[in-house]
């Protein structure tokens, strides 16, 4: 069987999340033993972060924007390739692309609620999902989310079979290790960190609740006898200074570490050199953060909410995100008590190590080949 899959972003310098998801999972399914071929469609970018093989081509598809990449380019580079079934791996498809498709749907939180609250480029692209999302799933022969939460969201949104929704959860790459201390000191000083920190994201989506996560350490600071630093990965400087205005907090600017954007490859040390990560989300579809900061050993604080719980099992502090009071008492909490704090970084450790990208390349592939034996 030829399978096509589509992974538009890839070779983008500046990947996020369901770009690495779908990297991953493809360079895994290139490794398995198996007779299928892969035929991998991607927009040209500065990282060319896949290499072909004897059992994967890849496609360079034009197109300027994400929508006529997808719904134009896409489906004339799939006719000429001749695939058998079309993966597409980040919520959308093509309206019309003449083979059975397989999508993977990491959320619908864009169907439950639309807000206009982030980026121009967040807000058109959850237009974009709305409009898209319920013409093509229910049409495809098949649908892989990634947690059990999000299945169940799925299936209350949408009339589907329960059986036609499959639960591959995502993995975890193994750069994702604790890291001797002396292998992380260059890192640490080229990035100006300091001694002890808090890491959270600084994804401005409403969703990421990165105005609470600020809140929160704002009233840690006033309550901690000796309080670390906060360092925010990709936060925008200016959106900073206006929250802290916002609460009547700009003299604190001085306790917050802005990193801006780092590659994937650098986050290891990053998590290896925090004191503790904090993700209070509103809604995660599943939250591969929180395991990379556990195989790290550094101790999780998170939500109470959605796939949260799922993803972190017993190894995480869980807070009310809407709560900055909540969050700040979990700051405390781990700051105060050292046992809680090697417990969470022995049961992380063992949390995180069942999940690996092998596993969901496996799964993906015990799917296709389902599909096949069905056509």
């Amino acid at each position: 069987m030829r399978i096509g899959i589509e992974a538009q972003r890839i070779f983008r310098p500046k990947k996020h999340g369901m770009d690495i998801v779908a990297l991953e999972v493809i360079k895994e399914l290139q490794l398995l033993n198996t007779t299928h071929e892969f035929v991998v469609f991607v927009k040209d970018g500065a990282d060319k972060c896949l290499k072909e093989s004897h059992n994967l081509q890849i496609v360079i598809v034009p197109g300027k924007t994400y929508v006529d990449w997808e719904q134009w380019h896409l489906p004339k580079a799939v006719k000429a390739a001749k695939v058998d079934v079309l993966h597409t791996t980040s919520n959308t498809a093509p309206f019309r692309v003449g083979v059975p498709t397989v999508i993977t749907l990491h959320d619908i939180i864009y169907l439950e609620k639309l807000q206009f609250t982030g980026t121009a480029y967040q807000n058109l692209g959850n237009i974009y999902r709305r409009l898209n999302v319920p013409f093509v799933v229910p049409r495809a022969e098949a649908v892989i989310t990634v947690s059990n939460f999000e299945k169940d969201r799925i299936l209350s949104q949408m009339s589907l079979s329960r059986d036609k929704v499959h639960v591959i959860h995502n993995g975890l790459s193994k750069a994702f290790k604790q890291i001797p201390k002396n292998s992380l000191e260059h890192f640490g000083n080229d990035k100006k960190l300091p001694e002890r920190f808090i890491l959270s994201l600084g994804n401005k989506a409403p969703k990421k609740n990165m105005k609470g996560s600020i809140k929160a350490y704002l009233e840690y600071r006033k309550r901690s006898i000796n309080p670390m630093k906060m360092v925010l990965v990709e936060c925008d400087g200016n959106y900073l200074k206006q929250t802290l205005a916002e609460l009547n907090a700009s003299e604190q600017r001085s306790h917050f570490v802005l990193t801006g954007y780092l590659p994937n490859y650098q986050l290891p040390l990053l998590y290896n050199l925090a004191d503790v990560f904090l993700y209070p989300s509103y809604r995660e579809s599943f939250g591969i953060p929180i395991l990379e900061a556990q195989a790290c050993g550094t101790p999780v604080i998170t939500s109470n909410t959605s796939s949260m719980p799922e993803v972190a099992g017993d190894a995480a502090i869980f807070i009310k995100p809407e709560s900055p009071t909540s969050i700040a008492e979990a700051l405390l909490k781990l700051e105060r008590d050292n046992c809680l704090r090697e417990n969470l970084i022995s049961t992380g450790h063992k949390n995180a190590a069942q999940y690996t990208w092998r596993n969901t390349a496996i799964r993906t592939l015990e799917l296709y080949n389902h599909l096949n034996k069905n056509q």
